[in-house]
């Protein structure tokens, strides 16, 4: 290099050279960068070099191991394992033997003094400095991790320290006679996870950029431990959240199956009474049809349930069938046509020719479009229902639209989730399991088919069900061959439900169940016996606590708590019994608009819910209701807490009527008139008024 200098006169250098210096009592390595520059004579010819050199130990070993740590970030950083991220620390280590010429990686187990080694970079397996097990308490132990984690800092353990010292490591023929050990430990964290045991190179100075390497290091392993335990704890919750999930789900199952027996037993013998009606009385028959009624309803909710928790467990197999679409969801749709006229909306069928065959299981389709068309209906209050079946992109479309409440934005992603019920908007009833479009999205999917669902608030919704035509998308031992399709049977429990939210049909029933109840009591309840005020949005229920009360007091009925509030304010009631879950406005916003009203907030309220429990009473009560009934109940004990909030009423209305005459006789007094107790007291004339 110096005679290419004086021979060409170019000016050169070389960078980063190592060179090993004997200078501060040790060999070091060092790197230095040499410049060789010509000098010029009188004659303008290379008279000779000026050689400059500048130590680039420091960057060198900088960029040396901030490349170690980044390597170390990204191959220990998405480790699931603190094991496993800890070995792929130790194979990083191993590629920087200049500056750490041996790793150990050691792990405490549990709460035990046992450290485990986890890590090892440098050092043969079966080394004797390396040893598999380390009791943190022996003081005679190869490496002291119990004076480390007593001091909770990182210290230099020389050969009087460890007799696994000196060890042969690294690159250099020196021995290793220094190491660290650091803990292996995030901020604030009491216990460490382990210990880092890391060998010092012998030709580099133990000085601060050294020491913050390694505490580096060991901040980086702490920092992948502690992402581990992180994800191992959430994979152990979500696995017994999941194992909750199964036990809910076979729970569900198990009481469903436990259902159907009590219920045939109930609906055989109700059956085979409805059989003769003529030869029963008109208020048996009544009561007979309320009870098969209610255990249809009954039967409904316990195979939903069943028939979820079956799709949950994988145990659901459907059975294929080559059917004609349009007429089967056709003949579905019609059995609620009466329903949708008698509620005014209307109703209307869409169907085009399919393009091709198409494969549904007849069961799980009328479950599919009985709960989409009864959600409809549920939530329409005025307008039309449309149910169309068509073909787009070789995939047959059914879709469910109404002109309805709409659903929120924030709720669409959420309303297939299931037990999701979505607040705030207004329906026929707030009755409801909340499983109905999450099992009609279990079964669709089942069909190899997707639901979706657009709305907006105050316009309507649209849900739509499309399925791949022909089969090939489905399992061939699920296939049918012969078409077994039958005109619906399941259909019934939907509409009749249906039936009950109409007012015209709870009016009806009322009325009817009026005029029975005037059969039994032989009059009208006398004037006078106290006026209650009932608001339930189901007709059953309503009828039944209707009856009940009609015998002692007058009893109006409504279906909701707006009618509720609007019928209080037109006539003030002695007691109100409301329903907490009603649709336009429930329980809770009635008692808190009769509370805020002047005229009823001395008006009692009894809350009737099927919440039971006492955080549901407590809750109930707290919100200023008088009293708080839950379902079921017995009649003694609905009439005796009416009959004790009618008592309480009529003596506020009596305290009321006595101190508003007080007040009209103090205002109208011609003289002041003062009232003194006491025998110690002394009176003036007053002016005396009899009340």
């Amino acid at each position: 290099m110096f005679e290419r200098v004086m021979n060409s006169g170019e000016a050169t250098w070389s960078s980063d050279q190592s060179l090993v210096l004997t200078r501060k009592g040790f060999t070091e390595e060092t790197y230095l960068t040499w410049s060789y520059s010509p000098t010029l004579v009188e004659t303008g010819s290379v008279g000779g070099v000026f050689t400059a050199v500048i130590e680039t130990t420091e960057r060198v070993l900088g960029e040396r191991r901030l490349s170690t740590l980044r390597a170390l970030s990204e191959q220990v950083g998405e480790a699931k394992d603190s094991h496993v991220a800890c070995a792929a620390a130790a194979a990083t280590l191993s590629q920087n033997a200049a500056d750490v010429p041996f790793a150990l990686v050691y792990l405490l187990e549990g709460d035990s003094d046992r450290a485990i080694l986890v890590g090892n970079a440098g050092l043969l397996p079966d080394a004797s400095g390396a040893p598999a097990v380390i009791a943190v308490n022996d003081l005679d132990a190869t490496w002291p991790l119990g004076t480390a984690l007593i001091h909770e800092a990182d210290g230099v353990i020389t050969t009087e320290g460890s007799r696994a010292l000196p060890i042969t490591a690294g690159p250099w023929p020196e021995c290793c006679d220094r190491a660290v050990i650091l803990p292996i430990a995030r901020a604030g964290q009491t216990r460490p996870y382990g210990m880092l045991i890391a060998g010092i190179s012998p030709r580099l100075e133990f000085n601060h950029s050294y020491r913050s390497f390694l505490s580096l290091v060991a901040s980086h392993i702490a920092s992948a431990v502690a992402n581990a335990h992180a994800y191992g704890e959430e994979r152990r919750r979500a696995e017994a959240l999941a194992e909750i999930d199964r036990t809910k789900t076979t729970f569900f199952s198990n009481v469903s199956h436990e259902f159907r027996t009590p219920l045939t037993l109930i609906l055989g013998p109700l059956s085979d009474a409805r059989r003769s009606p003529e030869t029963l009385p008109p208020e048996v028959r009544d009561h007979l049809d309320v009870a098969h009624r209610n255990s249809l309803r009954l039967l409904k909710l316990v195979n939903t349930l069943l028939d979820f928790t079956r799709l949950e467990a994988g145990r659901a197999h459907a059975r294929f069938e080559r059917v004609d679409l349009c007429a089967l969801t056709t003949d579905l749709a019609s059995t609620f046509r009466s329903t949708m006229e008698k509620a005014g909306l209307a109703f209307s069928v869409q169907c085009e020719p399919m393009s091709g065959p198409t494969y549904v299981d007849p069961e799980m389709w009328e479950k599919i479009v009985l709960n989409l068309i009864s959600n409809a209906f549920k939530f329409t209050l005025q307008g039309d229902v449309t149910v169309s079946v068509s073909v787009e992109d070789a995939r047959a479309v059914i879709a469910v639209e109404d002109t309805g409440t709409g659903i929120p934005e924030d709720q669409l992603p959420h309303i297939f989730e299931r037990f999701h019920r979505v607040q705030g908007t207004t329906g026929r009833s707030h009755e409801g399991s909340g499983i109905g479009l999450a099992l009609v999205q279990e079964l669709v999917k089942l069909h190899g088919g997707e639901l979706t669902a657009t709305s907006e608030l105050g316009r309507g919704s649209r849900f739509a069900v499309s399925i791949p035509l022909g089969s090939a998308h489905l399992s061939p031992a699920h296939i049918v061959s012969e078409s077994s399709v039958a005109v619906p049977s399941g259909a019934t429990p939907y509409v009749e439900e249906a039936l009950r939210w109409l007012p015209a049909a709870a009016t009806t029933a009322d009325d009817a169940i009026a005029s029975l109840s005037s059969g039994v009591t032989a009059h009208e309840p006398p004037v006078g016996v106290g006026r209650v005020l009932l608001a339930d949005d189901n007709a059953d229920m309503r009828d039944y606590a209707r009856r009940l009360m009609a015998e002692r007091w007058d009893v109006q009925a409504v279906t909701n708590g707006r009618e509720a509030l609007d019928a209080a304010r037109a006539q003030r009631p002695d007691v109100i019994v409301t329903d907490v879950m009603m649709p336009e406005l429930d329980g809770f916003g009635l008692l808190r608009e009769i509370r805020a009203d002047p005229e009823l907030n001395s008006v009692p309220v009894i809350m009737l819910s099927a919440r039971a429990g006492e955080e549901a009473r407590l809750e109930g009560l707290a919100a200023t209701a008088d009293d708080y009934v839950v379902k079921p109940f017995s009649a003694r004990d609905l009439l005796a807490r009416v009959d004790a909030q009618v008592v309480k009423a009529r003596l506020r209305a009596v305290e009321l009527h006595h101190a508003r005459r007080v007040a009209n006789l103090f205002s109208n007094a011609p003289v002041a008139i003062a009232v003194l107790r006491g025998r110690d007291t002394c009176s003036s004339p007053m002016r005396i008024t009899s009340l």
